[in-house]
């Protein structure tokens, strides 16, 4: 199972297009609701959850928690407690994470990526304390998967699917979707 965060103030492409991507490599993904099922991002798209963070169970089927960038959505998710423990349990037991734009800032407040090639959206990388920020728009070091921004939300998309469903899986979805550089 994957975990999809939205907090109100959320960047939609970076939130939807992962959940896209990921679904269509049939994976089960299910959107938490950070403060209610009913989420409305940065630009006036709301959205129904599949679940609250109040439902939310950690357990041993968890591939992965993606966390989606924007503002104020970033900060929303960094405040929540349940957000927080996912990520604790996910770095605890080698859970892949993702996170997208502002969000990598949240992993870097945690101290996450020291010494770990990561990415973010301009301005953001003196939120992550340590990390040697990567030249390249998506990068990965280990189980954490890092991006920049919702202009390369299909790539970071694609990354993601590599890391659960395999390259081979990655590349007939960037296929299916007409993406040219996979």
């Amino acid at each position: 199972m994957i975990y999809v965060f939205l907090a109100n103030g959320f960047e939609e492409m970076e939130a939807l297009t992962p959940i896209d991507i990921l679904r269509r490599c049939e994976k089960q993904v299910v959107t938490v609701g950070v403060g209610g099922r009913e989420i409305t991002g940065a630009h006036g798209i709301t959205v129904k959850t599949d679940i609250t963070t109040e439902e939310m169970v950690l357990g041993a089927d968890l591939e992965m928690i993606v966390l989606p960038g924007g503002m104020p959505g970033t900060l929303n998710l960094e405040k929540s407690e349940a957000v927080q423990a996912a990520v604790d349990f996910c770095d605890m037991r080698g859970i892949f994470i993702g996170a997208i734009c502002a969000a990598p800032s949240i992993l870097g407040h945690k101290g996450l990526l020291e010494g770990k090639e990561a990415i973010a959206y301009p301005g953001f990388e003196t939120q992550m304390p340590g990390a040697v920020i990567s030249s390249h728009s998506v990068a990965q070091d280990g189980k954490i998967i890092t991006a920049q921004g919702a202009g390369v939300a299909v790539p970071f998309a694609l990354k993601l699917a590599e890391a659960v469903a395999g390259v081979g899986e990655a590349r007939r979805q960037a296929n299916a979707i007409c993406y040219p550089e996979h």
